[in-house]
């Protein structure tokens, strides 16, 4: 733990008067000198309000995203340590991936304890493009650091001092009508599972909704098996249908808490390994994964119906195993 030394009677006033205008602005004012020990003080001192019945949290989430995203590496690891269950639990993105955006694995791993937390920063930094040869990292993704050459460029969050972008991947649009088909064989598999955790925040704290079906045949019998009636599809580059599952895996949808990107990717290699049944082999090899993508045909579909709030509507064909799968994933507020 980091020395405070500092009495810091301005603060104790605001705690006690539970002044949440002030205490933002302090932290504001603080983050403007660099004084990462005085944010860290605003910090703990307003969890500790908590316990006085004061409710305080706003500052205290506050000022532990600003220490993520902007304090000196060791400042970081105070809100990163693992021994701490609250750190990032109501802040706008996992501090993981907020930490990740400013600092490298080579700051940051000096300060770092060997958990889980420290292994979400190094898949974070491994997305952003830094090469990460760690080999002490806790075995919590049982996917590389090291991004595969069949990958795509991942859609990557933006955070700001007071707020964040969360674009998602540009997708072809170039559409074809495709009438679906009713009276397929459907399949019993594990991609529908694999579907829901993937978008978990989705369907279970927000609004969302998530489907899939497996048949005998092409996807206009996988979407005429999930009742679609009127359809039309743009096929995708394996990649650019990877991204888009990274994305929906990242976010929270409309009231979910986002999870961040190196989740997200690993939910798509999880719903990847589904799609050729090798959940019972995982880990799998990143080879045979980065084959089975470039094997498999990827359409984006939707019924004419306007898209709104998030979504992801994938048709996947497999045209030596001669079936094929639809799925739907959508949220709004």
């Amino acid at each position: 733990m980091l020395e405070d030394p500092v009495s810091d009677d301005d603060l104790d006033v605001l705690i006690h008067r539970a002044d949440l205008d002030a205490l933002v602005r302090m932290i504001d004012d603080r983050c403007s000198l660099h004084d990462w020990a005085g944010v860290l003080r605003v910090r703990d001192r307003s969890r500790e309000a908590v316990e006085t019945g004061r409710q305080l949290w706003p500052a205290a989430t506050l000022a532990e995203y600003r220490l993520a995203l902007l304090a000196d590496a060791e400042f970081v690891a105070e809100v990163l340590d693992e021994r701490d269950g609250l750190s990032g639990r109501f802040t706008i993105g996992p501090l993981t991936e907020v930490a990740a955006q400013h600092h490298s694995w080579g700051d940051l791993s000096a300060h770092l304890q060997r958990g889980p937390r420290a292994t979400f920063v190094a898949h974070e930094r491994a997305i952003r493009g830094e090469p990460i040869t760690e080999p002490n990292l806790a075995d919590v993704l049982d996917i590389p650091t090291v991004i595969q050459p069949w990958e795509p460029q991942y859609a990557l969050a933006t955070y700001h001092d007071g707020g964040a972008e969360f674009p998602a991947p540009d997708l072809p649009d170039d559409w074809e009508e495709l009438a679906p088909v009713d009276g397929a064989e459907t399949l019993d598999d594990d991609v529908d599972l694999a579907l829901r955790q993937l978008v978990e925040p989705w369907v279970t704290t927000s609004n969302g909704r998530a489907e899939s079906t497996c048949v005998v045949g092409g996807i206009d019998a996988a979407l005429g098996a999930l009742g679609i009636r009127r359809a039309r599809v743009c096929e995708l580059e394996s990649s650019e249908a990877f991204a888009w599952l990274a994305w929906a895996g990242a976010s929270g949808g409309a009231h979910g808490r986002r999870r961040g990107a190196a989740a997200g990717r690993f939910g798509a290699w999880w719903l990847l390994a589904a799609f050729g049944d090798l959940l019972d082999e995982w880990p799998v090899p990143p080879d045979e994964l980065g084959a089975l993508a470039s094997e498999l045909r990827w359409y984006r579909w939707n019924a004419y119906e306007p898209e709104v709030g998030w979504s992801l509507q994938l048709a996947i064909e497999d045209p030596t195993e001669r079936v094929a799968w639809a799925i739907t994933a959508q949220d709004q507020d």
